[in-house]
């Protein structure tokens, strides 16, 4: 919630602009900055550590929007994008002292030799993406930590080491937010006693010295569908028109259209794991609609057979469990649940075959009354 104030506070976010989560998992911060920035605008979504990728995908998956891409790169990688981003936002890797009161192993881990270590890795984290900030660009970088070694004394190493300037965000006294503010760097504390949420630090940051901007370039990864397939995908979407299609392993998605140069050339210049919507699978002549197609804003929900359910049925359709229904048409439906999308159903003649991906299905039991009584404690 922080991490707003700073970009409301000091970046036009009714702008187009090119924003760097670095260290993007599990999603939360990507998914408030989407929300955030406008339609026009690109969010890169970075995770450097591999076995975080696949909870950053489905959470960028759930939160429905095209304009992500979502990448597995070392903070190194992005030293050839000079220039290339307006807002980089760095949760960098820590000791984690602002999660002991949550997560009681966390104090088990920490060491001195262990603080010392994260700070040697933030600062080549740092100094490694640095270059891919714009002049007068803005970068916000937070730990979730309270030591100086980490915070304060990174960023003395920072002002050293590079022209900067240090912005100083407006605060209400309600909020208990301690501000920092010594030789020129000002930061952000935040105590667990004083705030509702765990502890962090959080500090930003503005490119002051020159940098030169990149102009990528590179040969188009991708193929884009055929005018065949082009004619269908375009009648389940929103404004198709505004959306380029494209055709991988016979695996179709879109890509906004005033984005997707963008999207091919960084595709050519990072490991791309996800990027646009997938809408679906060609599989024996037939389209199969994708999990993300039912859940992106983009859907046109006026060209699907629809599949209400209430509560109980939503449960056990989210559990992937079998769900039974009356009259509605054979083929593909739109299940959902008070008019909200949950996934896709298949309507045969003497059953429904549930498709919510097996990852996802949830594993509560009992009846929504139940739950509700168990999770309040009552």
């Amino acid at each position: 919630m922080f991490l707003e104030q700073a970009l409301l506070q000091l970046v036009d976010m009714s702008k187009p602009l090119k924003v760097l989560d670095l260290c993007a998992a599990p999603g939360g911060k990507s998914t408030h900055i989407q929300s955030l920035i406008s339609s026009d605008s690109l969010l890169v979504s970075n995770e450097i550590i591999r076995s975080r990728n696949n909870i950053l995908v489905d959470n960028i998956i759930k939160w429905g929007c095209a304009n992500v891409f979502v990448s597995n790169n070392d903070a190194s990688s992005f030293k050839k994008l000079e220039g290339y981003f307006d807002v980089m936002v760095v949760d960098a890797p820590c000791s984690g002292e602002g999660l002991f009161r949550k997560e009681p192993d966390a104090m088990k881990e920490w060491s001195e030799a262990n603080v010392a270590l994260c700070s040697k890795r933030q600062r080549r984290i740092l100094e490694d993406v640095w270059p891919a900030l714009k002049q007068n660009g803005i970068l916000i970088y937070s730990t979730c930590t309270y030591n100086e070694l980490e915070n304060e004394e990174n960023l003395a190493w920072l002002k050293q080491e590079h022209d900067v300037e240090f912005v100083k965000l407006k605060l209400d006294s309600d909020w208990g937010v301690e501000n920092i503010s010594s030789h020129g760097i000002e930061g952000y504390r935040f105590y667990p006693h004083y705030v509702r949420g765990e502890g962090f630090f959080l500090s930003v940051i503005r490119k002051v010295e020159e940098e030169s901007e990149v102009r990528l370039k590179g040969r188009d990864p991708f193929t884009r569908a055929s005018t065949k397939i082009i004619g269908q995908l375009q009648d389940w979407v929103l404004l198709p028109d505004e959306k380029t299609f494209i055709n991988r392993d016979n695996q179709f998605q879109f890509f906004p259209k005033n984005k997707t140069q963008e999207i091919e050339c960084l595709a050519r210049n990072l490991y791309l794991l996800s990027a646009g919507t997938f809408l679906g699978t060609a599989k024996h002549d037939k389209l199969i609609p994708e999990h993300s197609l039912a859940l992106s804003i983009e859907l046109d929900k006026a060209k699907f057979n629809l599949l209400e359910l209430d509560l109980t049925e939503a449960l056990a359709y989210l559990r992937k469990e079998p769900i039974s229904a009356h009259g509605n048409q054979k083929g593909y439906s739109l299940v959902s649940h008070q008019n909200v999308p949950l996934g896709w159903a298949n309507v045969l003649d003497n059953r429904i075959n549930n498709l919510y991906p097996s990852d996802w299905r949830i594993r509560m039991t009992g009846t929504p009354t139940q739950n509700f009584n168990q999770s309040s404690g009552s």
